[in-house]
């Protein structure tokens, strides 16, 4: 079984930074892709960034283009969201999920076969 692991989330002011990571024990290299994903209550589940672990790839939601940075680190089995310039807006809970089941939907929105537990980001005004 592979379980994801997030950390890294926390209370910040807005235009403040956090960075978030994703840890898939012994298993990230072997992944196909891994994605950040959140969701504020009362809202849907939304894709924020996507990166194809083999290529380096990545992709972004429109919200958060210039602002998130998604990478990976193979040696450490971990890939990160830096987040920079962060608003109220970005408050939710960030899950990352691994391995992707279905390509349908687009890379923001693939179905993928783990995921973790969330990490709670809040950024104040």
């Amino acid at each position: 079984q592979v379980q994801p692991v997030e950390s890294g989330g926390g209370s910040v002011q807005a235009g403040g930074s956090l960075r978030l990571s994703c840890t898939v024990p012994n298993s990230v290299y072997k992944m196909n892709a891994v994605g950040w994903f959140r969701q504020a209550p009362g809202k849907e589940r939304e894709g924020v960034a996507t990166i194809f672990i083999r290529a380096g790839t990545s992709f972004y939601a429109d919200s958060v283009k210039g602002r998130f940075t998604i990478s990976k680190d193979n040696a450490k089995n971990t890939v990160y969201l830096q987040m920079n310039s962060l608003k109220p807006e970005d408050t939710a809970m960030y899950y990352c999920a691994a391995d992707v089941k279905s390509y349908r939907n687009g890379p923001l929105n693939y179905e993928y076969n783990y995921w973790g537990q969330g990490t709670q980001v809040t950024v104040s005004s």
